[in-house]
């Protein structure tokens, strides 16, 4: 039965910080915490996010472990931790990509005797670092597990009342293969498309022209360069099959507005609608 009353988190970014903030204010579980900056670590303590410093000391003392790192780091810190933790600790990563983790951290988990599950919050923010995050950034989000061959029904059903314990309004269940497909539509693509776009020269010049269309497909342009860079590249095959579609999509348009066919164009605005329409959105 798993049982969970000290919760460690390692790295208190914008996920990692809300999480703290989350647990803290929605639970009662113990929070311990370690940050590269130590000043973003002390503003936490002083927040009430966390109630004490993690350390290699008190490290053993963590029944679950929640991982706020890029992925590869993850994987690497993990090894060196491994053999600090106590037999049995439920270990959680929060990366956005989940082949690449799902396949390196099991073997690390049983070489060292923890537990590892691979999750997704899908929630964020277009500002990263502890000063943006806060306890309500996941609240109706939606929490995604990626079990691997070792993960039992029992830690997909406690990660799930987790879940709902800190605000979260509804979990998917998949393949760390599946999630990576739909990420790179739902979520890489158009971090591309966004920062591609911000790229015209026009954009320096926007102000006055711009509404609403412009901050929409703007907004996650502001991205940490070297976690999204990580991320796409973990991806390359998902992410590069949506751009190659997205690429002849507009292609199309583009090739349709040349030619002055306005019979064309018009189809192709329509296809796009009635998909919108379909959604109900």
């Amino acid at each position: 039965m798993i049982q969970i009353r000290k919760i460690a988190v390692i790295g208190l970014g914008l996920i990692g910080g809300s999480l703290a903030k989350a647990i803290t204010q929605y639970t009662d579980y113990h929070v311990m915490a370690r940050n590269r900056t130590r000043a973003t670590l002390l503003k936490a303590i002083e927040d009430g996010a966390v109630h004490e410093e993690l350390t290699d000391d008190n490290i053993a003392q963590a029944d679950m472990v929640i991982l706020g790192l890029y992925p590869e780091e993850a994987v690497d810190y993990m090894d060196r931790l491994g053999p600090k933790l106590k037999p049995g600790t439920l270990v959680i990563d929060v990366s956005g990509i989940k082949r690449y983790i799902c396949r390196e951290m099991p073997p690390i988990a049983q070489k060292h005797g923890f537990v590892f599950v691979g999750v997704h919050p899908m929630a964020g923010k277009e500002k990263g670092g502890y000063a943006n995050s806060e306890a309500s950034l996941f609240e109706g989000a939606s929490f995604i597990i990626t079990p691997t061959d070792d993960t039992t029904s029992e830690e997909v059903v406690w990660l799930t009342q987790f879940a709902r314990q800190i605000g979260f309004g509804m979990h998917v269940v998949c393949s760390p293969a599946e999630h990576d497909r739909m990420i790179a539509f739902t979520s890489q693509l158009p971090h591309v498309l966004a920062n591609a776009y911000v790229q015209s020269p026009q954009c320096l010049h926007h102000r006055g022209f711009s509404a609403g269309s412009y901050r929409d497909v703007s907004r996650v342009a502001r991205l940490n360069e070297h976690l999204w860079a990580e991320l796409f590249l973990q991806n390359a095959d998902a992410l590069t099959q949506e751009l190659d579609l997205l690429i002849a999509n507009i292609t199309e348009m583009c090739d349709a507005i040349k030619a002055d066919d306005r019979e064309t164009l018009e189809k192709i605005l329509g296809r796009g609608r009635m998909v919108k329409e379909e959604l109900g959105e």
